[in-house]
């Protein structure tokens, strides 16, 4: 018998030594530069399985299916539920060196959503605002625009430039709470009828929308095919970028900031190889590419000296201090606000 499986021992060593190790990555999209991937892959010997999603619900279902999940990129507001419910495991700080380059105040904003900073780390962060065509939206309307959310809510406004095309990202929570933000309140310490009462605004603006959609409206904005659109600052700078003459405005009224951080689901089947990936990624120079390439602000704070200047400076990349005082953190809507939440979201997007 100790023959026989030293014999079966050298018949399968070499298939183990072969084994491919693998990691499987969920992130949003246009959110990382394909050559880091390929550097990691080629350093390390770890496959990335790297899949993408565009909405939030999307990252939910994902999460729920009990899918084997190396990786993740959940925004901040979705962190408690997550934690809550035991959907991710804590992080080991010991495989994460890179961690000391994280942005202090980054993890100041999150280590009141996740306690000890255990389940998350800073990845790419920014603002949501709006993506202006600058010429084109000017020409609809007539003259220079209002550097205010009115361009949407105010029905009079957007259907003036209904022409050159409109959009609004896919995003209920972000979306109502730049909308009760514009009308003074908040959403989530305004009354559930009071969101129901929202839908009146946005019944006025659903006619002048080409669509409502957080990834079409990146490739006709490049093109563009839309003259105004509610944007992440990233999707607005890569059209500018693509030469379109679009600007990124935060409105005077203010609008909220994302955190998106890096986790590891509790369905991980390598946390191992998570943790070497993360840790990469938050390499000063990785994370720099990782801006080039994205057009987002990086939670690594070491990693602005590795960009190019003009980058560096580009206006709407880093938010200025004036703006930083119009921008809060997008916060979750309490359990008692979701029906209203869902419902007014469900009747925008149908239409009806």
């Amino acid at each position: 018998m100790p023959r026989l499986f030293a014999v079966l021992l050298l018949t399968l060593t070499p298939l183990l030594a072969s084994a491919e190790e693998v990691i499987r990555v969920y992130n949003w999209n246009d959110y990382i530069a394909p050559q880091v991937i390929k550097d990691f892959e080629a350093e390390s010997g770890i496959r990335v399985e790297y899949r993408t999603y565009s909405t939030d619900s999307e990252l939910d279902t994902i999460l729920a299916s009990g899918e084997a999940i190396d990786i993740a990129v959940p925004s901040h507001d979705a962190l408690p539920a997550l934690i809550n419910n035991g959907t991710l495991q804590p992080l080991d700080f010991s495989l994460l060196p890179n961690r000391k380059h994280i942005d202090k105040q980054l993890l100041s904003t999150l280590v009141a959503l996740d306690p000890a900073n255990r389940h998350a780390l800073p990845y790419l962060w920014g603002a949501v605002g709006l993506a202006i065509n600058t010429p084109q939206a000017e020409a609809a309307f007539g003259g220079p625009l209002p550097d205010s959310w009115s361009l949407l809510f105010d029905a009079e406004q957007s259907s003036r430039l209904a022409s050159c095309g409109v959009s609004v990202l896919d995003a209920a929570d972000e979306t109502l709470t730049v909308l009760l933000n514009y009308q003074g309140r908040s959403l989530v310490r305004s009354a559930p009828s009071r969101i129901e009462r929202t839908s009146r605004v946005l019944d006025g603006l659903r006619p002048n929308l080409r669509y409502i959609d957080s990834e079409r409206y990146i490739d006709d904005l490049n093109q563009g095919k839309l003259c105004v659109a509610m944007a992440w600052v990233g999707d607005a700078l890569a059209a500018a970028d693509a030469g379109q003459p679009v600007r990124f405005l935060v409105p005077d009224e203010g609008s909220v900031l994302f955190i998106d951080s890096l986790v590891i689901p509790s369905t991980a089947k390598r946390p191992d190889l998570a943790h070497r990936f993360i840790d990469y990624l938050m390499q000063p120079k990785v994370a720099a590419l990782i801006t080039a390439e994205t057009l987002y602000p990086s939670g690594n704070a070491d990693s602005r000296e590795f960009l190019d200047e003009a980058l560096r400076n580009q206006p709407g990349l880093y938010p200025n201090r004036d703006t930083k005082r119009r921008l809060h953190a997008l916060e979750t809507p309490p359990e008692k606000h979701r029906a209203a939440v869902d419902a007014v979201w469900a009747r925008f997007r149908g239409g009806s």
